[in-house]
């Protein structure tokens, strides 16, 4: 009689993506408070607090200015020191579920300041309690990068950037700045100075760019001296600019469903990250702000896999260049590196 055959139980994609070691580049703190958490919030420090489908309704929004504002209105209920320190640590423990071992999270220090007109230290400290927590219960490490919003303009700007050098002497995990908002009303170029004396006080420098403008955009903050980019969609109409960021190895910090959730990339099919990925740049892939957009990591890695058929094996590359883009000390950067490199082959490999 004939040995029965042992049946191989499916590979499962979904389960080695969530495992792989990867890092977070492109997360806006904000951008990860559920519309739970934001209740939750209300409840302590409303005194009529938001019903769910009111707190839901704050995160519909039709194009990218509708975005911003909705940004805005979740900001906007970010009070306490106790609330930065709940949404932190939830952050932290959903990207341990998605394999993340590493973040570097924006902060819109400039919000708190423009709109809220309040000082920013106690709420850091909050911040700071809940990332202590993440760190020790789920082994991830994470830096802050104070962001700036550029509309507000220059002097704005100058406040949350010395902001962040001043605090950095104390708190080793602030570990850059940069400038999000709205490309359209402002470009980099009024920032020069201001990035040039944030690197003097060894803070690390991000711009996102490219996002809703041309090639100008990206060309402009490489000329401030940023040295990640966010979103980088329009570098593929400009092939100086291509081969500048291929040659330069410059970090590209994509968010595919964010792209289409603004408006800013037409379509699915039209998001460069696999052209961008072929001509050898420096890719990686991020959520940016997933409460809003409906997504996480894991998803965006999937996302790359299924529709843009990067191999499992092209994922791992992207994990692996997500570290190598952090701003991670050598030795941590390596540890991390070989872990990636030593995380188990898929099928198809």
């Amino acid at each position: 009689m004939a040995a029965a055959r042992k049946s191989v139980p499916p590979f499962d994609t979904k389960a080695w993506i969530r495992a792989l070691p990867k890092a977070e580049l492109h997360l806006h703190l904000e951008g990860t408070i559920t519309p739970e958490t934001l209740i939750e919030m209300g409840q302590r420090n409303d005194a009529q607090p938001l019903t769910l489908e009111a707190a839901r309704a704050l995160y519909r929004y039709n194009d990218f200015s509708g975005f911003l504002l909705a940004f805005k209105a979740i900001t906007e209920r970010l009070r306490t020191p106790d609330d930065y320190e709940l949404v932190t640590y939830r952050m932290m423990e959903t990207l341990h579920a998605q394999g993340v071992v590493h973040a570097e999270v924006y902060v819109s220090v400039g919000v708190v300041y423009y709109w809220q007109r309040i000082e920013f230290g106690p709420l850091f400290a909050g911040m700071e309690r809940g990332r202590i927590r993440g760190e020790q219960d789920f082994g991830i490490s994470l830096g802050w990068i104070f962001d700036a919003v550029r509309h507000f303009g220059t002097e704005e700007a100058a406040r949350v950037f010395r902001k962040a050098a001043e605090m950095k002497q104390q708190h080793p995990s602030i570990v850059g700045i940069g400038i999000g908002g709205d490309e359209r009303r402002t470009g980099a170029g009024p920032f020069r100075e201001l990035y040039a004396e944030a690197r003097e006080h060894g803070l690390r420098l991000t711009a996102h760019a490219g996002e809703t403008i041309g090639p100008e955009g990206i060309w402009s903050a490489l000329n401030i001296g940023a040295e990640r980019l966010g979103h980088a969609l329009s570098a593929r109409k400009d092939d100086d600019l291509l081969e500048t960021l291929a040659t330069r190895q410059v970090p590209l910090e994509l968010c595919i469903t964010s792209n289409l959730r603004t408006g800013c990339c037409a379509r699915l099919e039209d998001h460069p990250v696999r052209e961008y990925f072929e001509n050898g740049l420096m890719v990686t892939l991020n959520s940016d702000d997933p409460a809003l957009f409906g997504s996480n990591l894991c998803e965006e890695y999937l996302l790359a896999h299924q529709h843009f058929q990067l191999t499992l094996e092209h994922l791992r590359e992207l994990a692996g260049n997500s570290i190598e883009a952090s701003f991670l000390p050598p030795a941590r950067k390596l540890d991390l590196l070989s872990r990636v490199e030593q995380y188990p082959d898929p099928p198809e490999a």
